[in-house]
C-alpha cells in the first residue's frame, strides 16, 4: 500500500476525572491532578485500548493529561511523549469559580464577554485549530500505518472536532460530545481525515450530570 492509501488513526482523549474541592476554573495552572476516580477512567482507557496497534502516546504538559495518559502507554511498552500543542485553552476565568458575585461571571468581567465567537475571554478557537491540528499531524506522523493517542482538553478537542466535521466554532459549552476520559478518534487516509468517531469508554464512571448531551 502506498504512503497517499495507508491508513493511520489518532485518538484524541480527553482527561479523567480532576481532584478540585474548590470548583475553580482551573485553565492551564499547574498542580491539579486526578482524582482516584480520573485514575480509574484512566486505567479503564487503557484496558480498552490494551489490543489496539498503539504506538505512540503524547499529552499536554498539564499534570491532569500526563497522568492520563499513563497507564495507555504503560499497556503498551511505551513512554509518555509531550506536546505542548494539546494543552488546554488560554482562559482569562482561570482560577475563578464559575458564578456571579466574586466568580468568573462577576460584573467586573462583563467586559470580557462581549464577543463569544471569537471568544473574548480567552484563546480564539481558530488558534486551537491551529495547534491542535498540527498536533494531531505529529502524532499521525509518528504512528504512520498504526495508531496514537494524543491526551488532552475539552474545549481544544471539541473545537477541533468540529473544524474536521465542518460545524462553526463557536457554539453552547453545554452540548460539547466530549465527555471525561472520552475517545475522539480521526481516521487519516495518508494526510488526510476520512472520519471521525467517538466513544466513551468509561462512561459508567462519569458522574450522570457530566454526560454528554445528546
Amino acid at each position: 500500500m502506498s504512503s497517499a492509501e495507508e491508513l493511520t488513526v489518532v485518538h484524541l482523549m480527553r482527561h479523567g476525572e480532576v481532584h478540585n474541592p474548590d470548583g475553580v476554573l482551573y485553565g492551564r495552572a499547574s498542580g491539579y491532578h486526578l482524582s482516584e476516580l480520573g485514575r480509574k477512567m484512566a486505567e479503564r482507557v487503557a484496558e480498552h485500548l490494551a489490543d489496539r496497534d498503539i504506538r505512540y502516546v503524547v499529552a499536554s504538559p498539564l499534570e491532569r493529561a500526563q497522568e492520563t495518559a499513563e497507564p495507555v502507554a504503560a499497556a503498551h511498552g511505551l513512554q509518555v511523549a509531550t506536546d505542548p500543542r494539546l494543552i488546554e485553552a488560554e482562559n482569562r476565568f482561570a482560577g475563578k469559580k464559575f458564578g456571579v458575585g466574586d466568580g468568573a461571571l462577576s460584573q467586573a468581567n462583563w467586559r470580557l464577554l462581549v464577543n463569544p465567537f471569537k471568544p473574548s475571554w480567552g484563546e480564539p478557537y481558530v488558534e486551537q485549530v491551529v495547534r491542535m491540528t498540527a498536533a494531531l499531524a505529529a502524532a499521525r506522523d509518528a504512528a504512520r500505518g498504526h495508531e496514537a493517542v494524543c491526551v488532552s482538553h475539552q474545549l481544544p478537542i471539541w473545537t477541533v472536532r468540529s473544524y474536521a466535521e465542518r460545524r462553526r466554532l463557536w457554539h453552547d459549552p453545554r452540548r460539547r460530545q466530549c465527555t471525561l476520559a472520552s475517545l475522539t478518534t480521526f481516521t487519516y487516509r495518508g494526510d488526510e481525515i476520512v472520519s471521525v468517531g467517538y466513544s466513551e469508554p468509561a462512561l459508567d464512571l462519569v458522574p450522570a450530570h457530566l454526560h454528554a448531551k445528546p
